[in-house]
């Protein structure tokens, strides 16, 4: 039994004529009739009774017309979802991403693809950047936003660059270095910093070491969250390094002295696993992120 045999019987019982159901099919009438009958002989039951006037449906051919007509509909929905699939405008995605990504480039982003692909559901996972890599070479991920992983991080995971931030040193609004216009890394030989706990963002932790390179970073604090980071450098007992994102992100709730000599930038991208299966939707939530990424650094 085949699909087509189905919308020949349909076609046949809404008519009840062989003659006009096969103009409607553009088919030739006694092959329409063939195909029928051997439905039915495939069933073991008659689902129309044939007269010289035309044809009637048996009870067991109207019950056969609904679940007929109920499997081509399902059939016919299930091919516009999976085509739907294969355009991108229907799915779900892990996406995992690191702080402060969530606070402007993310959201801006969404809000782009969700207003242009709202069957596509999104699912964020807040997570450090070596988390990220991992979980995209397992597959629990399909997209990472992220800063550039180093190359002990990078086995299996291909990156592509969205965007390069240049670093700002973020202090109290009264700290003495916010009396000067721009900040060396030798004026923060002595100045403690807050970072985000180096369990969760060891990755920030190695692009600081190259910042600095090659002084070493004189950690004070460590902090578990974006927002604690923030307090602790508004009480002014810490200053912290931070991106032009973060800087942007934040806002007047800190000061910003641009850091003159750094020894790295920020690197922001997208990521995903070589051997992996990034769905068309993914497809279309990179082309957005490039595109809010461009903006941004345009």
């Amino acid at each position: 039994m085949e699909l087509r045999h189905l919308r020949y019987f349909v076609a046949v019982a809404e008519v009840l004529n062989f003659t006009r159901a096969a103009t409607r099919l553009r088919l030739a009438q006694p092959a329409l009739s063939r195909q029928v009958a051997n439905l039915e002989d495939e069933l073991g039951v008659d689902l129309l009774k044939r007269t010289s006037h035309g044809v009637t449906l048996t009870a067991e051919g109207k019950l056969y017309l609904d679940e007929a007509r109920e499997i081509l509909r399902r059939t016919d929905e299930s091919v516009a979802k999976v085509r739907a699939l294969a355009r991108g405008e229907v799915g779900e995605l892990q996406v995992g991403y690191v702080p402060p990504l969530d606070l402007h480039l993310l959201p801006l982003a969404l809000a782009e693809f969700r207003r242009t692909t709202p069957g596509v559901k999104i699912v964020l996972h807040d997570m450090g950047t070596d988390d990220i890599c991992r979980e995209l070479r397992t597959g629990s991920l399909q997209l990472g936003l992220m800063m550039q992983p180093s190359e002990e991080l990078v086995t299996g995971i291909e990156f592509e660059e969205i965007g390069r931030y240049p670093f700002f040193v973020a202090m109290a609004a009264d700290h003495p270095l916010s009396r000067i216009k721009a900040v060396s890394l030798a004026a923060l030989e002595n100045q403690p910093l807050v970072v985000l706990d180096r369990r969760r963002n060891s990755e920030f932790h190695r692009i600081l070491r190259r910042v600095f390179a090659p002084r070493r970073p004189n950690i004070g604090v460590e902090s578990d969250s974006v927002n604690s980071l923030i307090t602790e450098v508004s009480s002014g007992r810490c200053i912290a390094v931070v991106s032009q994102l973060f800087k942007e992100a934040v806002g007047k709730r800190l000061s910003y002295r641009r850091l003159i000599d750094a020894g790295a930038a920020m690197v922001i991208g997208l990521a995903w696993a070589k051997d992996g299966d990034l769905p068309p939707a993914g497809e279309k939530l990179c082309a957005t992120i490039r595109k809010v990424g461009r903006g941004r650094n345009s």
